[in-house]
């Protein structure tokens, strides 16, 4: 497989954004756009710590079931969760069940309240500057930067869990802090706003 293909429709895109229609539209509309909000942040950050070990396919297939389940990803809402909302989470076959991924989401969700300018904020305030120019091919694009090696320490210092220096990168790929599309592909790369 090239790292860059052209679909059926007549656009090329990063190869993996083209082997599923799943992965297309997640290609097309959502990873590598800048995203900003809390809740929104959280949201991405909790399921990247999901998917650690697994497929981001699955939890693309899952993530509906997730947003129900987490009362839409609201901070203050997964902050006040205790014994038994964990109990419920582990029973829920529409998501993954891991004790330890999901004690760690619910403590996420409480150390983001503790968090005085938002995490937003703080997520962002580790953002690269932009590139020169885009990468040619994955063999440019990193698997850990200090950027998110130093954000990965900042949340853990601030009591999150599940946030390594690589589930930090792939974060910042997700929510538009980096720009990971390839050099060809048709998803522009428009940080403007940032």
């Amino acid at each position: 497989m090239t790292d860059l293909v052209t679909g059926a429709d007549g656009l090329s895109r990063c190869a993996w954004g083209a082997s599923t229609p799943d992965y297309a539209v997640y290609h097309d509309r959502e990873w590598g756009r800048p995203l900003r909000g809390d809740d929104a942040l959280y949201e991405r950050l909790t399921l990247e710590a999901f998917q650690s070990g697994l497929s981001w396919l699955t939890i693309l297939r899952k993530r509906q079931a997730f947003r129900l389940a987490f009362d839409g990803f609201r901070i203050d809402a997964v902050a006040r969760y205790g014994e038994a909302d964990v109990a419920r989470l582990m029973a829920d076959a529409g998501i993954v069940r891991n004790r330890a991924k999901i004690e760690a989401a619910v403590a996420n969700a409480r150390a983001a309240l503790d968090l005085p300018d938002g995490l937003s904020a703080l997520l962002w305030s580790y953002a690269p500057a932009p590139r020169a120019a885009r990468p040619r091919s994955f063999a440019e694009v990193p698997a850990t930067t200090p950027e998110s090696t130093a954000m990965a320490k900042a949340l853990k210092k601030r009591g999150f869990r599940f946030v390594g220096p690589t589930t930090a990168y792939a974060l910042m790929q997700a929510t538009g802090m980096v720009d990971d599309h390839l050099a060809d592909c048709h998803v522009s790369g428009d940080r403007a706003g940032v």
